[in-house]
């Protein structure tokens, strides 16, 4: 994926909630490419790997997807166990969710968020950093958990279990 080098800011009175995410990842100066008016991609070093995020703006829906994609690949003889693993992930989220794409085998974590305005829909800065906070934390979060089960040989609650253990104070 070729990322942009030089930062191209909106028109003026143009910004979409993809320009914000955009000025968001430029601001951090993480590799990113805009995808046409309506998606930009970025990767961002997370604590376990690399990560591809994906911000998706449907305008007739008014709905910005967020989508982030940990570097796990689930074989197909480990779907069950990985369905399995994902609902009870899901339990514990408040916001977004994680989903396996049958198709390929990929795990996502995908958030969206409905901005609805009488005028133009706004997705500020503020907004953004939370967004994107919150997909890598929950990727750093569970990762773990993925690999206990698919490497490990653990159950999907052992593995969340072990995962969720945190340790006291500072080594």
């Amino acid at each position: 994926m070729a990322f942009e080098d030089d930062f191209n800011p909106p028109p003026p009175g143009g910004s979409t909630p993809i320009d914000t995410i955009s000025d968001w990842f430029h601001a951090q100066n993480w590799p990113h490419e805009r995808i046409g008016e309506e998606e930009v991609v970025a990767a961002a070093q997370g604590a376990w790997g690399q990560y591809e995020l994906r911000g998706i703006w449907r305008e007739d829906d008014r709905v910005l997807q967020f989508l982030a994609f940990p570097d796990i690949t689930v074989q197909q003889t480990s779907y069950a166990v990985l369905y399995e693993t994902i609902g009870l992930i899901n339990e514990q989220l408040w916001i977004g969710h994680f989903e396996m794409w049958s198709g390929n085998g990929s795990i996502v974590f995908r958030h969206a968020t409905l901005l609805e305005s009488q005028e133009r829909p706004q997705l500020d800065m503020e907004m953004a950093d939370a967004l994107i906070d919150s997909a890598i934390g929950e990727l750093d979060r569970y990762y773990p958990v993925f690999q206990f089960v698919m490497w490990g040989g653990k159950t999907p609650s052992e593995a969340l279990s072990a995962a969720m253990v945190e340790t006291a104070g500072e080594a």
